[in-house]
């Protein structure tokens, strides 16, 4: 799908009367309620299992909900022409990537999305994530190109947004096989999972997940010749495997996983904020030059913090982060940057109204 052919679908919209969609799930409600906040009408694509929910929190209620018996079914030309008729942006998070998928997005989704929808596959594929992080001159973590390599504790992931599930650490290549082999069997995982999986050397230290915004309208700092990177606020995952001590002294297998279940909120010693700042910038500066143009809107580094090592990313995420739910008033760091409550979510519709009052609403639209 091309940025020409998004572009003649937003050329015959109504410039008056454009609606913010997504899936409902995820950080759908953050969605709708900063959406809400900037004077959009919102679409809600929603199973009907889940209506009730979303129709329980009033302020972040759709403002029409599009029903459909699986999320992918969006991907049909019906429920496509339906968006489009409304003049809908969609945007895109985590469980809009993994019931979708990225391919199917970047290939056959006609519907306008915030951001670049090119963002997604390089945050899908591990490889051009390393290519993406590793090249904008930050540390990640070493990667083994399979098990027979391992030689120290690591860390197994796969990829797609699954939120840490199948996720698990290992101390030995045998170690390695077994776990992957049970996950098989188990059904968390394929054999296409394990055989692609991404083993990374285990990195000790402090998890933060930065959540940052890119903006092209805002006046550059640092290296960047345009726009701006701004903090919107960190966080830190509730994992499964956190509470796997309250099991003592047998804990049950099913505790050692890394599923994310829960955000809890991060203020960052202001001393380490130098470093913060300029792994964002250095990302989106890298991402322009990889797939122009680039980092568009939110996106998410999520880091390990070691006193001797100082940060190391073990991944982007591309879009919206579901830890941004912490902060639908706004976080410490979003009221430095606005003086009023700032959501990612209404981030995202603020630049959305800057697009449409400049007429460039194209340039953040793919």
């Amino acid at each position: 799908m091309t940025k020409e052919q998004i572009d003649r679908v937003v050329e015959g919209y109504d410039k008056k009367d454009i609606r913010i969609g997504t899936i409902c799930s995820h950080s759908a409600l953050q969605i709708f309620h900063g959406a809400r906040q900037e004077g959009f009408k919102t679409i809600g694509i929603c199973t009907k299992d889940r209506v009730q929910t979303y129709k329980a929190f009033p302020w972040a209620m759709p403002d029409e909900f599009m029903v459909v018996d699986k999320f992918s079914d969006i991907l049909q030309e019906e429920k496509q022409e339906f968006l489009r008729e409304r003049n809908t942006v969609i945007v895109p998070h985590g469980s809009f990537v993994q019931y979708v998928g990225a391919n199917n997005i970047e290939e056959s989704f006609n519907v306008p999305l915030f951001g670049n929808r090119m963002t997604l596959g390089w945050e899908n594929d591990r490889k051009k994530q390393r290519k993406w992080i590793e090249g904008a001159g930050i540390k990640m973590p070493k990667e083994y190109p399979d098990a027979s390599k391992v030689d120290s504790r690591v860390f197994v992931k796969f990829s797609g947004a699954r939120g840490g599930r199948g996720f698990f650490s290992a101390g030995s290549k045998e170690d390695l096989e077994r776990k992957l082999a049970e996950r098989v069997a188990s059904g968390i995982i394929d054999s296409n999972d394990a055989k692609n999986a991404a083993i990374q050397e285990f990195v000790p230290g402090v998890r933060y997940y930065f959540q940052y915004f890119y903006s092209p309208f805002e006046e550059p700092i640092g290296q960047l010749e345009k726009g701006r990177v701004e903090l919107l606020g960190i966080d830190k995952r509730i994992e499964t495997i956190d509470e796997a001590y309250r099991g003592l002294p047998e804990v049950p297998q099913e505790f050692f996983d890394y599923t994310v279940t829960g955000n809890q909120p991060v203020v960052i010693r202001e001393s380490l904020l130098p470093d913060v700042m300029d792994m964002g910038v250095k990302v989106v500066a890298r991402s322009k030059e990889l797939f122009a143009p680039g980092m568009q809107g939110a996106f998410c580094l999520e880091t390990v913090y070691h006193p001797d090592r100082g940060f190391t990313v073990f991944e982007v995420s591309a879009r919206i982060v579901a830890g941004s739910n912490l902060y639908t008033q706004g976080s410490p760091y979003s009221s430095m940057i606005f003086n009023e409550p700032m959501s990612t979510g209404r981030r995202i519709a603020r630049e959305m109204r800057s697009g449409m009052a400049s007429g460039e609403l194209e340039e953040i639209i793919y």
